[in-house]
């Protein structure tokens, strides 16, 4: 229903504006290039989502052979410890642990297909728990900000994007997406946790916590040491060691439960087909929306706006041109992706703000969609401190990608 607005209002205004300049200014050229932008940008997303398939099987092929080589279910193993102390409202070795640890570990590998049935059942589970049906639990809340802040360690569709941009490097914002995901996943536990006095000092959070920031805190530390050269040498030979091992890892996954790796790998391509078809009608519906927007002059007065609010306070702005990402994410996921394609268009894959568009992209996740689709499956009508928490884990996640970018790029 948020987007139905979203994309309603983006016509609704370009007209207005259109008008507007019509009619006081006399630009007889603003409705035709309204109407060249409709074609244009339906073309562009027609030829991108095409695009999108080969790779979108590639990698959907490789994650399900994770799938099945059981890498989800050492996640859960491995989160397991961290887990029963964020959420001690629920019995220890409760069932719906383990819902909720393949969930989670889904959306840290990129397998929203499987993230999504899973965490719906989590919800189920969670709802089992709960003695006010209508009304959203500790652990409800707190699960759920973990979905919003969005960690995730292969973002698969945001480097797929980039390379179909004509991004030089495309895995140049694998890292700093990771530490901004990162920060606002810290930032969301810390404070949901607050919200709900749970008790961060104990061995094992503070063992996780300080183990995983610290690692953070290093490779910030020795980037911030390099000059520019050296640090997108490294950035990028690093990231692509990274996802090469991610796919040896899988294969290994997959070799060592003696699974068919093929067929997992083509079933799972398959999947990346469908995928990249069914993207098409709604990348082609934002991306014509999002096109008649600028067309009409209504994106640069609303970024030129941002920039002098900015400007004023005695900062810089050049980052204010990837914000329409930021602000459109925690509304619509397909929504901020038309976005992020948008400023890579506009400005260049390879332009600071076609890289921080990126990692807005994937440093959070849509929070009114998820809080409206998990809460609207089991009958939650009170939220109670979701909201405020999973938007400022939001906020958290923005404000570190404007930090991490001006280390990597600025």
């Amino acid at each position: 229903m948020v987007l139905n607005y979203i994309w309603i209002a983006f016509f609704a205004i370009a007209f207005i504006i259109g008008l507007v300049k019509l009619v006081f200014w006399g630009d007889m050229e603003v409705f035709p290039a309204i109407m060249n932008s409709t074609f244009d940008t339906a073309k562009t997303a027609f030829e991108l989502s095409l695009g999108l398939t080969g790779v979108l099987s590639l990698w959907l092929g490789v994650l399900k052979i994770g799938e099945r080589g059981g890498l989800i279910d050492a996640l859960a193993r491995l989160l397991s410890p961290v887990m029963v102390r964020l959420f001690p409202d629920i019995p220890k070795n409760h069932p719906v642990f383990g819902n909720m640890f393949m969930n989670i570990s889904a959306n840290m590998l990129g397998l929203d297909n499987a993230a999504t049935p899973l965490g719906l059942k989590t919800m189920e589970g969670l709802q089992s728990l709960n003695p006010r049906k209508d009304t959203a639990t500790n652990p409800m809340i707190m699960f759920l900000v973990l979905n919003t802040s969005g960690l995730t360690i292969v973002p698969v569709s945001v480097l797929v994007y980039r390379a179909q941009m004509g991004a030089a490097q495309p895995t140049d914002v694998f890292l700093p997406i990771l530490l901004a995901t990162f920060a606002a996943t810290v930032g969301g536990i810390i404070i949901t946790s607050i919200y709900q006095k749970i008790n961060l000092f104990n061995r094992t959070l503070l063992l996780t916590l300080g183990a995983a920031c610290t690692v953070v805190a290093a490779i910030v530390w020795g980037f911030s040491v390099m000059d520019k050269a050296a640090l997108n040498a490294l950035t990028t030979t690093a990231a692509n060691l990274l996802l090469m091992l991610v796919i040896m890892i899988f294969l290994y996954s997959g070799v060592r439960r003696r699974i068919n790796v093929y067929d997992a790998f083509v079933e799972g391509a398959k999947e990346g087909f469908h995928t990249a078809v069914r993207i098409i009608p709604y990348l082609v519906a934002m991306l014509v929306a999002i096109g008649v927007f600028r067309a009409s002059g209504a994106m640069d007065w609303l970024i030129t706006g941002l920039q002098r609010a900015v400007e004023s306070v005695g900062l810089t702005a050049e980052w204010v041109g990837a914000m329409p990402t930021a602000l459109m994410k925690p509304l619509s996921g397909s929504g901020a992706r038309g976005m992020m394609v948008d400023a890579m268009n506009t400005f260049g894959a390879d332009s600071f703000v076609g890289r921080l568009s990126c990692i807005f992209q994937a440093s959070t996740d849509t929070t009114f969609y998820i809080l409206a689709v998990y809460f609207g499956a089991v009958g939650v009508s009170k939220t109670r401190h979701a909201v405020v928490c999973g938007l400022l884990a939001d906020l958290i996640g923005v404000v570190a990608a404007i930090l991490v970018c001006y280390m990597f790029f600025g």
